[in-house]
């Protein structure tokens, strides 16, 4: 999962933390509840089904997290979030009818909720939507419960940059590293890549810099850039020991595949 696509899934509602913590939370449950009896709370279990099925999408695992899924709404078909990660998930796997689907019925049933409207903009960006999917964000940021707007701020500025619109892309980066509190590390990377496509190359740099320091292990996205970034400033032994940490770290990637075709561009 690339770092952009990790902007997009931190919006899912419930503030997944660890697959272990969810886990917990459901063998906590009597058994009556873990199987569902008429005794048990359908939305309680509705809810930590999400939350494991979010937090396995998270870890790579989309078919166990389409199983927690369907066993969230097989517990309460109104839980609108479940429908919500479930788009997620189908989108990941580019079976976008289904993902459509989940989340026209998410969208219908909360329809001003914040995690679902951030939830399909990710969506309709990452399939090719990516001036549609900006209303979707800003409807995000209109509710004052949204407690991760530089979230949605960083997949508006990512997908602006991606329909071509730098100059919102840039306002909404800018805005997504003054609410952030971690750091604003997706955000950093974006401005880092919206500043190389604006040959604004040394202040690219500064951005840059800032983001290897905060990954343990970079991306090779993070990397990719890096790459480009010090080729078109002349700098070949950084450029060197980039390509050597891609070729290290991300043989398989796209990346790299593109290094090795020579696509700079």
């Amino acid at each position: 999962m690339n770092l952009s696509l990790r902007a997009g899934v931190a919006g899912i509602l419930l503030g997944v933390t660890c697959i272990a913590a969810a886990q917990t939370q459901l063998y906590e449950m009597s058994p009556n509840d873990r199987a569902g009896s008429a005794s048990g709370d359908p939305r309680n279990r509705a809810k930590i089904h999400t939350e494991l099925g979010a937090a396995y999408f998270q870890a790579g695992n989309p078919a166990v997290a389409l199983d927690h899924l369907a066993t969230a709404l097989n517990a309460d078909s109104s839980f609108h979030q479940a429908y919500s990660v479930r788009g997620l998930v189908y989108g990941s796997l580019k079976e976008n009818a289904k993902a459509e689907s989940d989340f026209q019925r998410a969208l219908n049933i909360a329809p001003d909720d914040p995690e679902v409207n951030n939830n399909y903009g990710w969506f309709l960006c990452d399939s090719g939507k990516a001036r549609q999917s900006i209303v979707y964000f800003l409807n995000a940021l209109k509710s004052p419960l949204y407690e991760t707007p530089a979230v949605a701020y960083t997949n508006a500025g990512s997908c602006a940059m991606k329909s071509g619109d730098l100059d919102g892309a840039q306002h909404y980066l800018l805005q997504a590293l003054q609410l952030s509190r971690d750091g604003g590390l997706t955000a950093r990377l974006q401005l880092a890549k919206l500043l190389y496509l604006r040959g604004n190359l040394e202040e690219s740099r500064v951005y840059m810099n800032d983001v290897l320091k905060q990954m343990e292990s970079p991306t090779a996205e993070a990397l990719w850039l890096a790459i480009r970034l010090e080729r078109k400033l002349g700098n070949r032994q950084a450029e060197g020991g980039f390509a050597a940490q891609l070729r290290g770290r991300h043989p398989s990637s796209a990346e790299y595949q593109e290094f090795l075709k020579g696509n700079f561009e």
